[in-house]
């Protein structure tokens, strides 16, 4: 199978991959694409629409691959870039083309594993997060999902809880 699990930053990717990860170590695991980039405005659109590029690009590289499991997908970066446009600082025309990147990109994903924000199971930040964006792009990602499951093809799956709880629920989805 073949999993991207999306969410805005600190809602718990990294700790669902590694212990996902852990109890199914056939899966390669693609990590956070910001990690792998030299980005001087994390939160500028430009550092966005890069990691979209590149989450793509590992997404279609690793095609062949059956057991794959990315901490983030384009899906993330068009929220990202979304949020920002309503702000007024993206435009419409990189929107659209992160829109096509991304709609393009979910062929290459059977399931996609969406990690909201849950006041009941927090997970602190630290303060130089931006927690605007962050919950702006915690809303966006679950309308861009919602349009995208009621057009079909890819599967969502919204997780909730705390670790073990979403760990539980993750298995029984790839167990299915």
């Amino acid at each position: 199978m073949r999993i991207v699990v999306s969410g805005t930053h600190g809602s718990g990717k990294s700790t669902l991959i590694a212990d996902f990860v852990a109890q199914r170590p056939e899966y390669l695991a693609l990590g956070d694409p910001f990690e792998d980039l030299d980005l001087d405005d994390p939160a500028s659109a430009a550092s966005f629409a890069a990691q979209l590029r590149l989450t793509a690009s590992r997404l279609r590289e690793t095609a062949g691959e059956s057991s794959v499991i990315s901490e983030r997908g384009p899906l993330d970066f068009l929220a990202y870039l979304t949020a920002l446009e309503q702000w007024g600082r993206s435009d419409s025309e990189l929107v659209a083309r992160a829109t096509a990147i991304a709609d393009a990109s979910l062929t290459d994903v059977d399931l996609v594993v969406l990690l909201p924000l849950d006041e009941r199971h927090p997970i602190r930040v630290p303060v130089e997060e931006d927690r605007v964006l962050r919950e702006a792009m915690d809303a966006a990602l679950l309308d861009l999902a919602d349009e995208r499951e009621v057009a079909g093809g890819t599967r969502f799956l919204t997780l909730g809880g705390d670790p073990a709880s979403r760990l539980r629920d993750l298995l029984a989805a790839t167990n299915e």
